[in-house]
C-alpha cells in the first residue's frame, strides 16, 4: 500500500525525524510511494544476493524500490558501491573503492536473463581512481548482455569519465541502445552540489554522444534544490541543443547523510506537468517528469529499436520515433 517514505531508509517518515543535516521535514501527500511487500520484490532481492550485485535501488535508497521490485525490474550498479566522489545530493557512500570485478559483468547478465528484461539499465558508481573511468567494464557488461539477452534493448547511465573521450568511445563502441548522464542540476548550483563535476563537462559529452551515434541521447535533472524556473529551462534548451531526446525531471529528497543538501521546496505535482509539456515543445522525443521520477523511470517505455534493426535511427539519432511523455506524482515504472 502507498506509505510516507524518507529518501534514505525507504521506511515510514515520522513528523520531527532528525537526520544529519537536523530536522526532516514530513514529506507531501504527493510523496507517497509503494511499500515493499509484493512476491517478486522479494524475488528480485533475492536474486541479486545469490548473484552478489549491487543496484542503484538500494544504494541510492531510491524510494521506487517497492514498486519497480515489486514489477520484477531492477537498475544495476557496477564497478562496486563506493564512489570516488562525494556529491551533495547523492546516498551512495563516497571513500576507496574495491577492485574491479571482472565476472560482474557476466552475472548482470545472468541477472537480466532470470527476470526476462526486454530493456535493461546499468549504471555505476564514478571511478575515477581506474585510468578510463570505468569504460572498460562498462563495455564488457554490454558484450555480456549482448551475447546472453540479445533481445534486450541495453540503457548505460554512464558517469562524466573525466572527460575522457576515449572512454565515452569505448562504451558506445560496445553498441548500447540509450546512453545516458545526468546533468543533476543547472549550472549556478554545482559548487555545492556536485563540487567534483562541470556542467560545461557533462554536456560535451552528450554532445559527443549524439554526434558519434547511434545510441539515443538521454539526460535528468533534480528539481527542489533552489533553481529558478529560467534555470530549469535553459537546461533543457542545452540539452535540446546538444541533441538529446530523452529528459527525466524528479523531486530531490535529500540523503540522511552528513554533509547532504537539504531540500529547499517540494515542488507540486502541477509544476512537473508543466514542465513535461514546455519539454516535449522544445522538442524532447521522451519525457518523465513527476515528484518521485528518476532517471530510468519508466525507461522501457522510451527504448528505441534494438541497434542494427529497421528502423532504428541513424548516427545522431535523428530517426524518429514516437513522442512519449509521462507525468506523474506516484512511481509506475522503473526506479
Amino acid at each position: 500500500m502507498p506509505v510516507e517514505v524518507s529518501s534514505d531508509s525507504g521506511q515510514p517518515a515520522g513528523a520531527g525525524a532528525t537526520g544529519a543535516c537536523g530536522p526532516q521535514r514530513r514529506l507531501p501527500a504527493w510523496l507517497r510511494s509503494t511499500a515493499p511487500g509484493h512476491p517478486a520484490y522479494f524475488r528480485v532481492r533475492r536474486l541479486v544476493r545469490a548473484l552478489r550485485l549491487h543496484t542503484v535501488c538500494e544504494s541510492a535508497r531510491c524510494p521506487n524500490i517497492g514498486e519497480c521490485w515489486g514489477r520484477g525490474t531492477a537498475t544495476f550498479m557496477i564497478l562496486g558501491a563506493v564512489c570516488t566522489r562525494d556529491c551533495r545530493f547523492c546516498a551512495v557512500p563516497g571513500g576507496l573503492p574495491a577492485a574491479v570485478d571482472a565476472d560482474e559483468p557476466e552475472r548482470v547478465a545472468r541477472a537480466v536473463a532470470r527476470l526476462g528484461l526486454r530493456h535493461a539499465v546499468i549504471t555505476s558508481v564514478t571511478r575515477d581512481d581506474l585510468p578510463d573511468g570505468g569504460a572498460a567494464h562498462f563495455a564488457a557488461t554490454l558484450a555480456a548482455l549482448h551475447r546472453r539477452c540479445p533481445e534486450t534493448t541495453v540503457e548505460v547511465l554512464v558517469p562524466d569519465f573525466g572527460g575522457d573521450e576515449r572512454a565515452l568511445a569505448t562504451v558506445l563502441a560496445a553498441a548500447p541502445d540509450v546512453l545516458a548522464h545526468n546533468v543533476e542540476t543547472v549550472p549556478r548550483l554545482y559548487p555545492a552540489v556536485r563540487p567534483q563535476a562541470r556542467y560545461e563537462r557533462s554536456l560535451a559529452l552528450l554532445a559527443r554522444a549524439h554526434r558519434i551515434g547511434p545510441a539515443a541521447t538521454k539526460s535528468g535533472l533534480m528539481l527542489g534544490l533552489g533553481e529558478t524556473a529560467a534555470e530549469i529551462g535553459r537546461v533543457l534548451d542545452d540539452l535540446r541543443a546538444v541533441g538529446c531526446r530523452s529528459v527525466t525531471l524528479g523531486q530531490y529528497l535529500s540523503p540522511a547523510r552528513a554533509g547532504r543538501l537539504p531540500v529547499a521546496r517540494f515542488v507540486p505535482p502541477e509544476e512537473f506537468a508543466a514542465w513535461r509539456q514546455q519539454a516535449l515543445a522544445r522538442g524532447f522525443a521522451a519525457v518523465e517528469s513527476g515528484p518521485l521520477v528518476r532517471s530510468s523511470y519508466r525507461a522501457e517505455r522510451h527504448a528505441p529499436p534494438r541497434a542494427g534493426r529497421p528502423g532504428r535511427p541513424a548516427a545522431g539519432g535523428t530517426g524518429a520515433w514516437p513522442i512519449v511523455a509521462s507525468a506523474t506524482g506516484s512511481p509506475e515504472g522503473a526506479s
